[in-house]
């Protein structure tokens, strides 16, 4: 039975009292070996030092604190030791030493907007202040605390806040993907029912664990991977981001060896598990344990689903045990998935009606296959509505997907214009509300929830909508070297209508190593002997008539990138945005390029250059 709290302290402060001893978090170091590892007693411990330090140095509550953390436990207890405090947590990726011009640009834009007043982080990261100096003085000359070195005997002198429901826990800034990152404004009360929400759907017992590999300064990192254990009251095991990437086996690994009940993470990492981990390593897997395999932050692909399980049901893993979810930010993080008896629903509706902005079911011809994001509850209510007339949608229809919930944020840091519009919208003909407006675009059947797409990530081509990810999963089909989540479709206005563009990392190795498919040499002549630009070009034959084929679409232009070099946020997500940009400024890092120009078509491979015959490589 969990306790009527009122804020995050009292989560934290119970747990302390009622189960001091029990193993609470441990960070694994490579994603493997155990290193750091608290109880609730000494994380609390190490919460009211850090908090007492603030009160003692006067930092007031309400004042903002930037946390800039490496992976490890230290993020964790300067978060709490915030809340302690009363001061609110403004979550940050420190800037990487190898990418310091993009991450450093997004960090200090944050902390503008925040109007931070100091900066905490362990003593490792707090030698960045000097290399600041020149490149963000205003962010060097803020209060730096290393909160690893605070002894102690400082928690005896911590002072306990007067707070409520509606204090600010943290703000969560948004990725950034389409626009400036805007500052969530979470409040305890907000986290308090989520928590409870993602309690109800996964049925955490005595013998839950979770393992998580997410970023901690995102929603789904932090609410899931760090306070939900702390609410629920089970042991955490945290790895670093890039520890996964690099290895996604120690992601199931550390499942296995833990007996790991929660876990998860967008469905790319699904999809990569299934490519990168050989079935050797399989063999020593035993996921009998996992029964949240939580997925969501990103469109949630069938196919990835039935490939996971099949590569891993040999290991024990259930199909039951996925957790299709959908969330975001702005309403703290869950608002739709299952619960343990739940299975994933799959829906196959028709390409073009959808097009037209119908939900319409198919069996045969051209369909697309939809992933439910389960059925709202817990309080949570979902409305789907027409964006422009602010009317509910009838049924079959894909409209906005507007929500009301305890969980929904308090709106947008100092931004009031946007926060009205975005979490106080109300239906236009009948006055309910308010809604927080979601951007996405959905349906619902049956109860269940279906995201058809971001609303304004929609292109519109001769009058028909077309949908962003339908469009990247035909390329991804489409040939064997571009590589899966890391393809954007975009649409550029050229002044008399929207033209669609194509961006997509390539494999190299396979496109030079290995022979072409047969699906692909039914399009091309190319073969695996033939140079590098004849395979570029093959590849682009074989995806613009794949996209031709699919979505009876001629697209504008379509550029072929450098592995490792499309523009995600740090939670894996595509900026399609930023791509959009770097597409019309030249600046992506191209392999090659083709071009539909209104008489003839383009292509080039790295500066080489050749005008093809308009008729000579049209789908």
């Amino acid at each position: 039975m969990i306790p009527d709290f009122r804020s995050l302290v009292d989560v934290l402060r119970f747990r302390a009292e009622a189960q001091g001893d029990s193993h609470a978090y441990a960070f694994l170091v490579d994603g493997e070996i155990e290193g750091a590892a608290w109880t609730y007693a000494e994380l609390d411990g190490r919460a009211r030092g850090i908090a007492a330090t603030l009160q003692a140095r006067d930092v007031r509550a309400g004042e903002r604190a930037l946390l800039l953390y490496p992976p490890g436990l230290d993020f964790v207890a300067a978060f709490f030791g915030c809340l302690y405090a009363g001061v609110i947590a403004v979550p940050v990726d420190a800037p990487h030493p190898a990418q310091m011009a993009r991450t450093l640009r997004r960090l200090l834009a944050i902390a503008g907007d925040a109007e931070v007043s100091l900066v905490l982080g362990c003593e490792s990261v707090a030698t960045l202040r000097h290399s600041l100096a020149t490149g963000a003085p205003a962010l060097a000359a803020l209060q730096w605390l290393a909160t690893d070195r605070i002894a102690a005997v400082a928690a005896d002198t911590w002072r306990h806040p007067d707070l409520g429901p509606h204090a600010i826990a943290f703000l969560q800034y948004t990725s950034g993907s389409t626009a400036a990152p805007k500052g969530v404004l979470v409040s305890h009360g907000n986290l308090l029912h989520n928590l409870a929400y993602a309690n109800y759907l996964e049925e955490n017992d005595a013998q839950s664990a979770s393992v998580s590999w997410l970023p901690v300064h995102h929603d789904m990192g932090l609410i899931e991977g760090v306070l939900e254990p702390a609410f629920a009251g089970y042991p955490a095991y945290l790895m670093s981001p890039t520890a996964f990437v690099q290895r996604p086996s120690c992601w199931l690994q550390a499942i296995s060896r833990y007996r790991a009940t929660n876990s998860g993470g967008p469905n790319f990492a699904y999809d990569l598990c299934v490519r990168k981990i050989p079935p050797e390593q399989r063999a020593t897997l035993d996921l009998s344990s996992w029964r949240v395999a939580y997925n969501g932050a990103e469109p949630i692909r069938a196919d990835t689903l039935h490939a996971f399980m099949a590569a891993f049901a040999p290991c024990g893993f259930r199909w039951n045990a996925f957790y299709p979810v959908f969330g975001l930010a702005e309403a703290t993080l869950v608002v739709s998935s299952g619960r343990q008896a739940y299975e994933p629903v799959v829906l196959d509706v028709d390409a073009a009606a959808l097009a037209r902005g119908r939900a319409e079911t198919r069996s045969v011809g051209r369909a697309i296959r939809l992933v439910s994001s389960g059925r709202p509850s817990f309080g949570t209510r979902v409305v789907i509505a027409d964006p422009d007339a602010r009317t509910r949608c009838a049924a079959g229809v894909v409209g906005e997907i507007w929500l009301a919930t305890p969980s929904v944020a308090q709106g947008y840091w100092r931004r009031p214009d946007e926060s009205e519009h975005t979490f106080r919208a109300h239906l236009a003909d009948t006055g309910e509300g308010p809604f927080l407006r979601t951007g996405d675009l959905g349906f619902l059947v049956d109860g269940e929830l279906f995201i058809a797409g971001r609303l304004k990530d929609v292109m519109i081509v001769r009058g028909l909508k077309v949908f962003p990810q339908d469009v990247e999963q035909t390329v991804e089909r489409r040939h064997p070297a571009v590589r899966p989540g890391c393809c954007a479709a975009f649409s550029v206005d050229d002044g008399s209508e929207e033209r669609i563009v194509v961006v997509a990392e390539m494999d190299l190795r396979r496109l030079v190593h290995e022979s072409v498919r047969a699906a692909v040499t039914a399009t091309a002549t190319a073969t695996a002997h033939d140079p590098l630009p004849a395979k570029l070009e093959a590849v682009m034959v074989a995806l613009r008539r794949g996209i031709a084929e699919e979505h009876e679409l001629q697209i504008h232009a379509l550029s072929l990138l450098a592995a490792g070099t499309i523009p995600k946020t740090s939670s894996g997500k595509v900026r399609r945005h930023a791509c959009r940009a770097g597409f019309l400024a030249g600046t992506l890092d191209e392999l090659a390029r083709w071009t539909r120009d209104a008489e003839r078509e383009r292509w080039a491979v790295r500066g080489a250059t050749a005008v093809l015959g308009a008729a000579a490589i049209t789908p």
